[in-house]
Formats: C-alpha cells, sequence, structure tokens
C-alpha cells in the first residue's frame, strides 16, 4: 500500500506561481513513476506530468515552459512548480504514483486545490 498526499494549493492571482507537494508514505525510488494530474469542475482528469525512477520527466503541451517536475528522493517527495499561472490552470490537482510488483498498481492522493483568479 502506498498512501500519498498533496499540499501547496491554494489562491494566487493569474501570473503568479505554486508549488505542489506529494509525499508518498514511503521511497519514490522504487516507484515505476509519479504523475501529476488536474481536474476542472465538469472536466476530465487530465495529464499534467511525470517522472519517472530513473528521472526522465514529460510535460504536457498544456503546461509546457510553465510547469517542472522534480523530486526529493530523500524526503519522498515530488513536486509541481508552476509559473505564470492562468485562470484555465484552475482544477484539483492530484499526484499517482505508477507501482509494479507482480502487477502495475496506480494510487491516488486526495487531491490539493488550486485556483487562480484573474
Amino acid at each position: 500500500q502506498v498512501q500519498l498526499v498533496e499540499s501547496g494549493g491554494g489562491l494566487v492571482q493569474a501570473g503568479g506561481s505554486l508549488r505542489l507537494s506529494c509525499a508518498a508514505s514511503r521511497n519514490i525510488f522504487s516507484f515505476l513513476a509519479v504523475d501529476w494530474y488536474r481536474q476542472a469542475p465538469g472536466e476530465q482528469r487530465e495529464f499534467v506530468a511525470r517522472i519517472t525512477s530513473d528521472g526522465r520527466t514529460t510535460i504536457a503541451d498544456s503546461v509546457k515552459g510553465r510547469c517542472t517536475i522534480s523530486r526529493d528522493n530523500a524526503k519522498n517527495t515530488v513536486y509541481l512548480h508552476m509559473d505564470s499561472l492562468k485562470s484555465e490552470d484552475t482544477a484539483v490537482y492530484y499526484c499517482n504514483a505508477v507501482v509494479v510488483t507482480n502487477r502495475i498498481t496506480n494510487y491516488w492522493g486526495q487531491g490539493t486545490q488550486v485556483t487562480v483568479s484573474s
């Protein structure tokens, strides 16, 4: 079992920045990947960014150039840093851990709300 706790969301003005954190209950180095997703009201959950166990990153086109994903293995934490926030970035942000044992299992956090005011 893996527990994930997101934090760092809040209300920010357009053009501002936020850093979201995803703290895991065990060593993130053992995860195949950790992803960030977001879901706006009435919309489907959308992929935002991924960092793999070997440090490779993928950023969605919708946030490319404004978001970076990183991790601190010592703190078992993955971060999503967002700059130049826009109103369309308003959503609940979730992290997802992809764990491989004898099968692939996805674990989700409870989410953190990001609201960007224009």
